[in-house]
């Protein structure tokens, strides 16, 4: 479903993203994590054409995000804790209107609107307009927007950040019940419980490499580590290492 092979970019002199290469397959959550400044986001503005990288190449399931595009945004939908949305709209009219922007029929749209509020408990966020919205309220229709037209990629980028116990849980067991049939999601998140909850696999990014990829049970066996957190700062100290090693060998 996701193919990544060789993805590079630089910001002048800054190397965000150095020759990264990994696969996803449908019907599963796949985990990206890295500290700031690993190059998570970049990846998947890339993926989701919202940039360009200057080396390698992406296909989401076949189409290739750079002769493609068009074709790949109507595959994928995104999540990320900067969206917004129009105050003035109550929730039901933000998703109609999206729905139409995907080309869905208005009845269409009424009965994507009906599965999301059994899936997401929607309730009165729907009648209500945004300016009025919770943070949990809130990120509940930014996920339904990006998955009216029912996309078979959605990208979740620190999608739980500010939310309350509730509707964490609300979008952890959606990430769940999404990723069936020929559906992938991507989830980039700094909480490692998260990742042990909902990732089926995970790729581990460090100063825009990956490092490590794998099931939560392949990381932890790779470093002999219990938790998922050990395991993955075990991995950040390991490439650490491995960085300065290099000049060494280099210099002797």
């Amino acid at each position: 479903m996701l193919q990544v092979d060789g993805l590079s970019k630089s910001y002048g002199s800054f190397q965000a993203l150095r020759g990264v290469s990994f696969q996803a397959r449908a019907g599963e959550v796949f985990g990206l994590l890295g500290p700031n400044g690993a190059g998570k986001t970049t990846l998947l503005r890339i993926l989701a054409t919202l940039l360009h990288a200057d080396s390698g190449h992406a296909t989401v399931a076949g189409h290739d995000v750079e002769r493609e595009g068009e074709t790949v945004r109507r595959l994928i939908g995104v999540v990320n804790g900067g969206m917004g949305l129009y105050d003035r709209l109550s929730g039901r009219e933000i998703l109609h209107y999206f729905a139409g922007l995907y080309g869905l029929s208005r009845a269409r749209a009424d009965a994507r609107i009906a599965e999301l509020d059994a899936t997401l408990d929607l309730a009165s966020t729907l009648e209500t307009r945004a300016a009025g919205f919770s943070t949990g309220m809130k990120q509940k229709i930014v996920i339904a927007r990006a998955v009216i037209h029912d996309p078979a990629v959605l990208i979740l980028d620190e999608a739980a950040s500010g939310l309350d116990v509730l509707a964490r849980r609300a979008l952890l067991d959606f990430v769940l019940a999404y990723k069936g049939g020929e559906r992938l999601v991507i989830y980039s998140t700094h909480v490692m419980s998260e990742v042990e909850e909902v990732c089926d696999r995970a790729a581990v990014l460090d100063k825009g490499e990956l490092i490590a990829q794998g099931s939560v049970a392949e990381l932890l066996a790779q470093t002999r580590q219990v938790s998922l957190e050990r395991a993955f700062f075990a991995l950040l100290q390991e490439h650490a290492l491995r960085q300065q090693a290099g000049p060494a060998r280099v210099r002797a």
